[in-house]
């Protein structure tokens, strides 16, 4: 099985490639194709390299036997073109969609009793998710850095530039302190490719900034208009 991995949810834009020989066991998946670059840009990047990898590993789309896309938690931009280029391709190629969390593709990589991922959700926010042996078991959530409250970990998977806007205690206590971009390998280990794909859903945990209008209450100034004056006859 052809398995194509997608991830926009972060400022690394994630495409890969990777061989599955069975479905049930996708950590024993040979990742043959992947690109990580660090970017905003996903929205022009993201065909171009699914095709270059395509062609760099001499296969076609028409080979790719299921999809596994990133459905953050992440900006909105970013995340959405991550995610309707997968549901494009899933629909064209006629080839099931798996939707998993972000994070959990990242903790996947961490080999960790517990662990904690942060992720840039800008704003002057950050999205983070608490895992022990694996599993997710607080979070995602979105909160300012210095208000992020959480056990101490063994690891801390978290950009640069973000760790030291965390409390103290988060980065102290943990034994060991870094940054795990999303990878192939993770987001086919956070994915069931055995089960029936539901409809991907996007985890932006927080509203778009464009709102609608407000309605603005007319002027008593204005004077009241009979309307019927003005339609046709008959109607």
């Amino acid at each position: 099985m052809l398995v194509l991995a997608l991830d926009t949810a972060t400022t690394d834009l994630v495409a890969g490639l990777a061989e599955v020989p069975d479905p049930a066991s996708p950590n024993s998946c040979e990742v043959i194709a992947e690109s990580v670059t660090a970017t905003r840009a996903h929205n022009e990047l993201l065909v171009p390299t699914v095709t270059q990898l395509l062609q760099g590993a001499g296969r076609a789309f028409a080979d790719i036997d299921a999809i596994v896309v990133g459905c953050g938690p992440g900006p909105f931009t970013g995340l959405r073109v991550g995610m309707a280029t997968a549901s494009a391709f899933g629909q064209a190629l006629g080839v099931p969609v798996h939707g998993v969390v972000t994070h959990d593709a990242v903790a996947a990589l961490l080999d960790a009793p517990s662990a904690l991922v942060v992720t840039d959700a800008r704003r002057r926010e950050v999205y983070w998710a608490r895992y022990d042996a694996g599993a997710r078991v607080d979070g995602p959530d979105v909160v300012a850095p210095a208000a992020l409250e959480c056990p101490p970990v063994a690891v801390c998977s978290v950009p640069e530039q973000l760790a030291e806007q965390l409390p103290e205690q988060l980065t102290v206590q943990a034994e060991r302190l870094t940054y795990q971009a999303p990878t192939t390998a993770g987001l086919l280990a956070a994915a069931d490719l055995t089960a029936t794909p539901g409809p991907l859903v996007p985890h932006y945990l927080r509203r778009p900034d464009a709102v609608p209008p407000k309605v603005t209450p007319r002027s008593p100034a204005l004077p009241e208009v009979d309307l019927s004056q003005f339609r046709a006859p008959g109607k």
